[in-house]
C-alpha cells in the first residue's frame, strides 16, 4: 500500500517543494558550472530504473571532458574541477535528480541507480534492488556510501526492498542530512567515485 500509493504522492510533493525552495541554489550552481565547464552545467546519463527500465538521470556536471593524446577521457580525479569538488562534497550535484522524481522515474529514497552495463552482472538476489524505484538517497548511502564494498551496498539495497516503510524512509532522509553535513563516505579510498563493479567473485 505504502510503496504503490502513498510513497509516489510524498515523492512528488516533497520534490516539488524542494525544487521551489532550492531554486536560487539551482540557478547559482548551474551558472557557475556552465562557466567552469565552458558549456552545459548538467550531466545526463542512461540508468536503469524500476524493473531495469532505462531512463536518463540528471545531475550537475562536476567534471570536465579533458582527454589524453589518444582521445580517452582522463581519470576522474584529473577531470574533477575545483568548484565541482565543492559541489560533490556538499552533495549539491544531486539536486537536478528532483526533476527525475517529479517525472516518476526516481524516488527520494531507494537504491541508487547504477550503470546499465551492470545489469547482467548482478546475482538473482542483487537483481531485487530493481524491484523498486531508484532513489536520490538510500539505505546503503546512510550506512557507508562509497566506503562500502559493492557486495555490502547491494545487501543494503535488497534489505531496503524487503523492509520498505514510511518509518524507514524517514530514518534514511534524516540520516542523509546528517551524512551530508558531516561529509561521511563521499569517496571510496583514493577514488573520486567507486571503482567499477566487475561482477561477483566465483
Amino acid at each position: 500500500m505504502y510503496e504503490k500509493f502513498l510513497k509516489p504522492v510524498i515523492d512528488f510533493v516533497a520534490a516539488l517543494a524542494a525544487l521551489v525552495l532550492l531554486s536560487p541554489v539551482f540557478v547559482i550552481v548551474g551558472l557557475i558550472l556552465a562557466v567552469g565547464n565552458r558549456g552545459t552545467p548538467f550531466f545526463v546519463q542512461r540508468r536503469p530504473g524500476k524493473h531495469g527500465r532505462i531512463f536518463k538521470i540528471i545531475k550537475f556536471k562536476t567534471m570536465n571532458d579533458q582527454k589524453d593524446e589518444k582521445g580517452n577521457l582522463l581519470p576522474d580525479y584529473r577531470r574533477l574541477t575545483f568548484f565541482g569538488r565543492m559541489v560533490r562534497k556538499t552533495s549539491l550535484d544531486e539536486i537536478p535528480q528532483l526533476i527525475n522524481v517529479l517525472k516518476g522515474e526516481m524516488s527520494l529514497v531507494g537504491p541508487r541507480p547504477l550503470l546499465p552495463e551492470y545489469l547482467p552482472l548482478y546475482s538473482p538476489q542483487q537483481q531485487r534492488r530493481h524491484d523498486v524505484k531508484p532513489g536520490i538517497t538510500g539505505w546503503a548511502q546512510v550506512n557507508g556510501r562509497n566506503a562500502l564494498s559493492w557486495e555490502e551496498k547491494f545487501a543494503y539495497d535488497v534489505e531496503y526492498v524487503e523492509k520498505i516503510s514510511p518509518a524507514l524512509d524517514a530514518r534514511i532522509v534524516v540520516n542523509t542530512v546528517e551524512k551530508v553535513v558531516k561529509r561521511h563516505g563521499v569517496n571510496a579510498n583514493n577514488y573520486v567515485t567507486m571503482e567499477a563493479f566487475k561482477g561477483n567473485a566465483v
